[in-house]
């Protein structure tokens, strides 16, 4: 398999398909990298997996070693305290070298694959976010990985056009994670309240939503372009004596950049 010519005919399996892996699932094939016939999934319920699989023209599995025998890259995407369980009649198939694992699962890294599969499968654990479903998510990725040259290749060219791969050191995965994988929650409540704000000054909600979720996407737009150091752009928008900073003052007033921070504090402490 390589990047260029043969990425179209490398098949996903997942195991476990819920919400994480549907979204990962519908980037692939919405975002043009796979037809969702080079995608397979099994989950605890057959008839679910099968529903989801074929709004995207992908095939359901009846269990973890008909997905691993269909496919090239293998997703790991149950819940951390079912790996084991889900893997334990695939553990040799899984070290074939022609396999790619990928793990989703939070807290879980290489070390653990190591030793749950016997140090023998091409492993790459990442914490993915929900906007991948659109091809605007990212992959904290961790560096450690026993991949060859040729599946790297391959998991770049899956994954980068529907997310940013960002890698990071083993011991930074949760607080990556944290950032990137659950603050969507946060600024999906910031959307929420802002445009709570503009309906009390008139807007119609959906006007207000919009407004609200674009301004969003576009000020990371414009990061990404730009590297501007976000502090330079909030000055940006901030004349002297204007509305903006005004505005700005109050949010710093009622905490909100500690109450973001508090944030991230709980769930690294939880």
């Amino acid at each position: 398999m390589t990047q260029d010519t043969d990425i179209k005919n490398v098949t996903v399996g997942f195991i476990g398909f819920g919400n994480m892996a549907q979204g990962i699932a519908k980037g692939l094939v919405n975002g043009g990298v796979l037809d969702g016939a080079h995608i397979v999934a099994n989950s605890g319920h057959f008839d679910k997996a099968q529903k989801a699989a074929g709004q995207i023209g992908a095939r359901a599995t009846h269990d973890a070693q008909e997905t691993v025998d269909a496919a090239d890259v293998v997703v790991i995407a149950v819940k951390p305290n079912q790996i084991e369980t889900a893997l334990a009649e695939v553990t040799e198939a899984l070290a074939d070298d022609a396999k790619l694992v990928v793990s989703i699962a939070a807290g879980r890294n290489l070390d653990y694959y190591q030793s749950l599969l016997g140090g023998k499968a091409h492993v790459q654990c990442v914490i993915p976010n929900t906007p991948i479903e659109v091809g605007q998510g990212i992959l904290v990725t961790e560096n450690a990985n026993t991949l060859t040259d040729t599946q790297r290749a391959v998991f770049e060219a899956l994954f980068s056009p529907i997310a940013l791969i960002e890698r990071v050191d083993t011991p930074l995965m949760d607080i990556g994670s944290s950032v990137a994988g659950c603050a969507p929650a946060f600024t999906a409540i910031y959307i929420e309240a802002l445009a709570d704000a503009g309906v009390k000054y008139g807007l119609k909600r959906e006007t207000a939503y919009r407004l609200a979720a674009k301004m969003t996407e576009g000020v990371g737009a414009l990061y990404m372009a730009t590297g501007t150091n976000p502090g330079a752009m909030k000055d940006a928008v901030c004349s002297p004596g204007g509305t903006t900073i005004k505005g700005v003052t109050e949010l710093e007033k009622q905490g909100f950049r500690g109450a973001v921070i508090s944030g991230v504090d709980a769930i690294q402490n939880g």
